[in-house]
Formats: C-alpha cells, sequence, structure tokens
C-alpha cells in the first residue's frame, strides 16, 4: 500500500507540515509507504520540509502543472504511474477541486473535509467535518483506493526525532496535448497578497449591522498593516466578495493575529481560523462561541469599539 500527499505551486503553502504528519501517521498504521508528491519548483525547500518531519520519499514530478486543468491531468497520470492507494491533498479552495477531478479522471471515490482517520477491518473509517462544520460524519470507505481532501487545521505538525534520510525520484508523466475546455472572458482582480498567507487578519460578520459598517473592519486591516476577510453569511448577503470569505467552504487562514469583529464563532468560521496564535473577539453577545476560542475577548458592540481601535491603531 502507498500513501501520497500531493503538493505544488511557488512555495510550500500553510498547513502542508500538518497533513505531512497526518499522511505519514497513516502509512505507519497501514504499514505503507509515504511519498511526498511536489512539482519541481518545489524541490528544494519540499526536501528540507520532509527531513525535517521524517519523511523519506520526494516525488519531483517534472511534467509541468500550470493551473488547474493541467494539475489534474498530472496528479491523475502521476497515480496511475505508481498506483498510489490512499491519494491525500491538503484541503484548500484548489486543493479540493483538484481531489474531485482527480478522484473522477481515475474512477476513485473522493471525500473532503476529512479530519481524522481509523482502521474499521478491512476498511478505512473516515471522520469528516459536515453541515457548514457544524457536526461530524463517518464514512466507510470500503474502496481500495481513494482520494481524500484533510483539513489541516485542527492537526498538530510533528518533528522528526532525528532528521530523515531524503530520496528523491524525479517522476515524468504523459498527459497529452493540452486542450482548452473554456474562454475567459473575464477575471476578478487579483490580490497582491492571497489571505491565507496573511500575518494579521480583521473580520468581519453580521454583528457590524449592516454593509456600510464594514468600511471599519477595511480601516482597521488597513491600520494594522494586515488584510481583512470575513463570514460566510455577509458573503450570502453580498457584503463581501467570496474570495475574501474566512472558512470551511472559504479560506482557510494561518494568522499571527485575528480580530473577529461581529462573528459569531459558527464552527464552519472557526475552521479557517483556528489556527491563528492569537484571536482577539469583539461581539456584544457575551455568550457568543466565538469567545471559547479567543485569546483576548471584548464584550460591546464593534461598529462602537473599531473607531476606538482604529485611532489606537494609527497611533
Amino acid at each position: 500500500m502507498t500513501v501520497v500527499l500531493f503538493s505544488w505551486g511557488k512555495s510550500i503553502e500553510g498547513g502542508t507540515a500538518e497533513a505531512l504528519t497526518f499522511a505519514l501517521d497513516q502509512a505507519t498504521e497501514r504499514g505503507a509507504e509515504m511519498r511526498w508528491a511536489v512539482t519541481a519548483e518545489l524541490e528544494q525547500e519540499a526536501v528540507a520540509l520532509a527531513a525535517h518531519h521524517g519523511v523519506r520519499h520526494v516525488d519531483v514530478i517534472d511534467t509541468a502543472a500550470d493551473g488547474v486543468d493541467a494539475r489534474v491531468a498530472v496528479f491523475a497520470g502521476y497515480c496511475r504511474v505508481t498506483a498510489s492507494d490512499l491519494i491525500l491533498f491538503n484541503q484548500s479552495v484548489e486543493g479540493r477541486v483538484i481531489a474531485a477531478r482527480v478522484a473522477g479522471r481515475l474512477g476513485l471515490p473522493v471525500l473532503a473535509n476529512v479530519v481524522a482517520l481509523s482502521n474499521a477491518g478491512g476498511s478505512i473509517k473516515a471522520e469528516a467535518s459536515a453541515y457548514g462544520g457544524d457536526t461530524r460524519a463517518e464514512y466507510v470507505l470500503s474502496a481500495p483506493r481513494n482520494v481524500l481532501s484533510v483539513v489541516t487545521t485542527g492537526l498538530v505538525a510533528r518533528a522528526a526525532a532525528a532528521p530523515a534520510a531524503v530520496e528523491t525520484k524525479r517522476v515524468s508523466v504523459d498527459v497529452g496535448a493540452p486542450t482548452a475546455g473554456f474562454e475567459v472572458v473575464s477575471a476578478p482582480k487579483v490580490q497582491a497578497q492571497r489571505l491565507e498567507d496573511a500575518e494579521i487578519i480583521v473580520a468581519g460578520g453580521r454583528g457590524l449591522g449592516k454593509q456600510e459598517n464594514f468600511e471599519l473592519v477595511k480601516q482597521m486591516a488597513e491600520a494594522l498593516g494586515g488584510m481583512w476577510g470575513g463570514s460566510r453569511a455577509i458573503v450570502d448577503d453580498g457584503w463581501i466578495d467570496s474570495s475574501r470569505q474566512v472558512g470551511l467552504t472559504g479560506k482557510i487562514t494561518r494568522p499571527g493575529l485575528y480580530i473577529a469583529a461581529g462573528i459569531s464563532g459558527a464552527s464552519q468560521h472557526m475552521a479557517g481560523c483556528s489556527a491563528a496564535k492569537t484571536i482577539i473577539a469583539i461581539n456584544k453577545d457575551p455568550d457568543a462561541s466565538i469567545f471559547r476560542y479567543a485569546r483576548f475577548g471584548v464584550v460591546g458592540d464593534c461598529v462602537e469599539l473599531l473607531p476606538e481601535l482604529i485611532r489606537a491603531a494609527k497611533g
């Protein structure tokens, strides 16, 4: 049996160390081999991280994989060449899409929002977040090969007792000539910095009262040199674009500081920010769930408090 984790992009994304630990644990529990498959531009960074976390096998995919369509073709091709059994993706917006499409190409079952795995006889029992993160569902994966998208915010990365001797193997995948399946007629403006990579995030929710008050969140983020985001509720209400949504179905973030203004703290939202080093919550409901996660909490109207905080931040 082989467990494989895929990574791609210009740099290692947040949550990868946690995903590596998860993949290693699954391989160890099943007496399987664990391989980390990365695109060529990540080779140097991946080898160093692999050694630190005890991963002994890194497969470097030489075939170009620019864009989602190319990555789907390349990763599916890799799985055919290597006959991987447990195929893992670090869950992000793109990772969830790629996982589903790779599974479709291979004719395999796919499960997203996975938070834990265990053995169930000859099958695998998977625990996954469901109903927007409000509950957990259990699935028995009886197929011999499965594709999983893993939520890493609740996982803990573990370093190896001693650095591993990493063996790298170059893998080329024949995916044939690329085909264009669609034409882009318009595209949103790309942010200079990704919300997932921000060190400081100020996020707002329905507790702000109305869309106009969300400007306070933007001003606070600017004053702190951070980025702004919001809850799924205000995305659904049309206050902000979905590209700024933090949560299980939005961006998975790991900032040093996360300020939540007028956000209740539903599990769907916390799945996207609970890995923050420090959470500061502002909410006029003293029983709001957000206070269970916050290191610092302020009970009060965020519309009244934010202007004071903005002035203080600006000095």
